[in-house]
């Protein structure tokens, strides 16, 4: 989980918008990724290397295989 103490600029996901409930937003802070939940910015960040944040966002790309 990310310090507390840091103001992180956050950025809304680009598939977020106005009446939906799935809003993810983002933070890059020092050495980690910063990910929250954009309804609920009180409760603790999940917080990723950069290098697993790059392999999550290639799988996303990727055909999911069974």
């Amino acid at each position: 989980m990310g310090d507390q103490n840091i103001r992180p600029h956050w950025r809304r996901s680009s598939f977020s918008t106005a009446g939906v409930d799935n809003c993810v937003e983002v933070a890059f802070v020092d050495h980690e990724v910063w990910v929250r939940d954009s309804h609920f910015v009180h409760l603790p960040t999940l917080s990723f290397t950069p290098r697993t944040w790059s392999e999550f966002l290639a799988k996303l790309g990727s055909p999911t295989t069974p």
